[in-house]
């Protein structure tokens, strides 16, 4: 199925003049209204053509074809039965988003009577809107390019053994009028992002060239192993993409690949399904990661009959690399030195994104030496970035908490793994967008929140989140009452969550005990928005650490999808000391050396009962101190009260708590 836009200007001088008369043109319109209505329904749903705008002296036509044919003989044929002549004619193939414009734009217009109704006709509409929340995918048209720059384009992707051959093999066909059907289909195997993404464009534009395919319109779908996604959409997506291609882009991380293997194998198998149903009707391109065993062995096993040509990215040495960097040299302008070579490691294979990090080392570095010596002695701009630390006041007052060594240890690593992926991109290291959601275990009273309100202001201070903010949710937030309620009440927490942390709290509450209601409604729709949002919204699960495992086990995709479990232990009594004083002096009061004895008795005590607050325990009696204070302050002699004793908390200001016999955890053995 193709989609084109038709422009051209009036013939008739009088056309833009009548127009600006309003009768007029509500009369041209309810004219072509009426015309294409009868023209289209002699298509027999095999085309469809649409006037969207003509009140100007241009007239702009769209167009959907099922099949290939003279869209131009197509076009000419449509303005004869509307009555339009026009010159100056412009034909251009566009994609299913702009199709939809310009019928949005036809039917305000009054030239269509539904845009929506057009889309449904085709089979077109469950592309849109929350019919494909589901399925991740894009669209673009390619350039036409000729022979000698694919070839020349193909040398610079280090695939001579696989991807030379086939662009030979291409070349050597006859080009036929029709697509008969496609021989073969492609698995495209590299983990650069720009390789993949130019590799499968020129294999197009090659395939175009030879009427191999005859849209330069493609879809290009993302998934991950274990997602769950619409089969009908995809189906759609392969209806609508008929005449051309559809890249499906196979995103795993190698080291957890028996585990996506596994999750993902009802996900390959139903791609595999659509994709043999158009097989002969659709190019489909299948791009993994280089080294992806066990996920490719499972693409074969469903792909049955279909064909597979390989091209996979090679590693090289020795003279192919130096030929290589050579060739980088030439396009830049610039002459190869021994520096440039030195570079090269002795038996080591290389990457064409390699060659290419190295070479820009050593040509930035030849700049500064020679082209620009002036420049020499300035520090390059990421060593700087090394060697300055995480900045804010969230940073600094996260530092100063007490404890929390792993919860601080893991925000470091979050920091510096974000910092590594600017910093050595160009060395090798992947620069996908890292997802940053996280599990907090603790029991009550643990910081949980306090640490995810700063982390929300670290990052934002650090420039890796735009907004910073926390957003605190629970089970009543997110679970609807109705079918249906669930899913629009998550993705409207998760806008609001934009640029910011989404922080769940009691988390496990979603886990009902049946499976089908709305709580698993509600997990495995935030399993999609956290991947919808990965780059926006950081999500924070928190609760107790049991009751959170069961939790993190009821959704197989929700796991991998988490990159930080941080446990929030309880603290012990030299932590609680340190938090009171910290709370105190918070407050502007200091504790006496006797006041701090005692507190270390009650916190003993106090960590033996069930339902032991921690920090929030610690809050509590100091607040109480506080009180104590200032009823033991009215009973001495005003004018003898100083500014030390207002700021002083003394041991008789400490309560001792009560323990109540319910919430003293029981003893095994015999006690005194």
């Amino acid at each position: 199925m193709q989609f084109y836009k038709f422009e051209g200007f009036t013939v008739d001088a009088k056309w833009s003049e009548e127009n600006d008369n309003r009768r007029v043109m509500r009369e041209n319109i309810r004219k072509i209204f009426m015309k294409s209505g009868s023209f289209n329904q002699h298509q027999q749903q095999k085309a469809y053509l649409f006037v969207t705008d003509a009140s100007e002296d241009t007239v702009t036509i769209g167009i959907i074809v099922k099949k290939h044919c003279n869209v131009s003989e197509l076009a000419s044929e449509y303005l004869k039965s509307i009555e339009i002549d026009l010159k100056d004619t412009y034909l251009e193939e566009i994609t299913l988003n702009t199709l939809r414009n310009m019928l949005g734009c036809s039917n305000r217009n009054g030239y269509i009577d539904d845009d929506d109704k057009v889309l449904e006709q085709f089979d077109l509409d469950k592309l849109n809107g929350r019919f494909s929340r589901n399925v991740e995918y894009g669209e673009n048209i390619f350039e036409e390019c000729d022979k000698k720059s694919v070839y020349e384009e193909a040398e610079r992707f280090l695939a001579r053994d696989t991807f030379i051959p086939e662009l030979d093999r291409i070349y050597a066909g006859c080009a036929k009028n029709t697509v008969a059907g496609h021989p073969v289909h492609y698995m495209i195997q590299t983990d650069d992002q720009k390789t993949r993404n130019s590799m499968y464009k020129l294999l197009l534009q090659a395939l175009y060239a030879n009427k191999r395919i005859h849209s330069k319109r493609y879809a290009f779908l993302d998934f991950r192993p274990g997602e769950n996604f619409s089969v009908s959409v995809y189906d759609c997506l392969y209806k609508s993409s008929m005449g051309g291609a559809v890249i499906v882009r196979y995103l795993a991380d190698d080291d957890t690949e028996d585990d996506h293997a596994n999750c993902g194998r009802d996900t390959i198998e139903n791609l595999c399904k659509v994709m043999k149903k158009y097989r002969n009707q659709v190019l489909t391109v299948f791009c993994l990661p280089r080294e992806c065993t066990l996920s490719k062995d499972i693409f074969y096993e469903n792909l049955g009959s279909t064909c597979i040509v390989e091209l996979k990215e090679e590693f090289v040495s020795g003279e192919r690399a130096e030929r290589f960097l050579k060739l980088l040299a030439k396009e830049n302008g610039v002459r190869t030195d021994k520096k440039l070579f030195a570079k090269l490691e002795e038996d080591k294979g290389y990457l064409a994104p390699d060659l290419h990090d190295l070479f820009d080392d050593w040509y930035n570095n030849k700049l500064k030496t020679y082209a620009y010596p002036q420049y020499k002695d300035i520090v390059a701009a990421k060593r700087e970035v090394i060697k300055a630390a995480p900045k804010g006041t969230a940073y600094d007052e996260l530092n100063q908490m007490i404890g929390l060594d792993e919860a601080k240890k893991v925000i470091n690593q979050a920091l510096n793994y974000y910092k590594a992926q600017k910093l050595f991109a160009d060395k090798g290291m992947k620069s996908d967008h890292p997802a940053m959601h996280m599990v907090f275990t603790g029991n009550p009273g643990t910081a949980k929140t306090s640490v995810a309100r700063l982390f929300a202001g670290i990052m934002k201070e650090n420039n890796l989140l735009s907004k910073g903010n926390l957003i605190e949710v629970g089970r009543g937030d997110l679970v609807g009452k109705y079918v249906g309620w669930t899913a629009p009440k998550i993705q409207r927490k998760f806008q609001e969550a934009k640029g910011s942390v989404l922080f769940i709290d009691e988390a496990y509450s979603l886990v009902d005990d049946r499976d089908g209601s709305f709580g698993d409604e509600a997990i495995n729709t935030i399993v999609q928005e956290m991947e919808n949002h990965r780059d926006d919204v950081v999500v924070i699960f928190a609760g107790y650490p049991d009751k959170m495992e069961k939790f993190l086990q009821k959704n197989p995709g929700l796991r991998s999808r988490i990159a930080y479990h941080v446990p929030f232990p309880d603290y012990d009594t030299k932590d609680l000391c340190e938090i009171a004083k910290l709370i105190a002096k918070q407050k502007g009061l200091n504790l006496t050396e006797e006041a701090c004895d005692k507190l270390i008795g009650i916190f003993d005590d106090a960590r033996k009962e069930s339902d032991f607050g921690n920090g929030r325990y610690v809050r509590n009696v100091i607040e109480k101190a506080k009180m104590a204070q200032a009823t033991r302050l009215i009973a001495m002699d005003f004018d003898a009260i100083g500014s030390k004793d207002i700021m002083t908390i003394l041991p008789e200001d400490i309560e001792q708590p009560v323990i109540s016999p319910k919430n003293t955890k029981k003893r095994i053995g015999f006690c005194a």
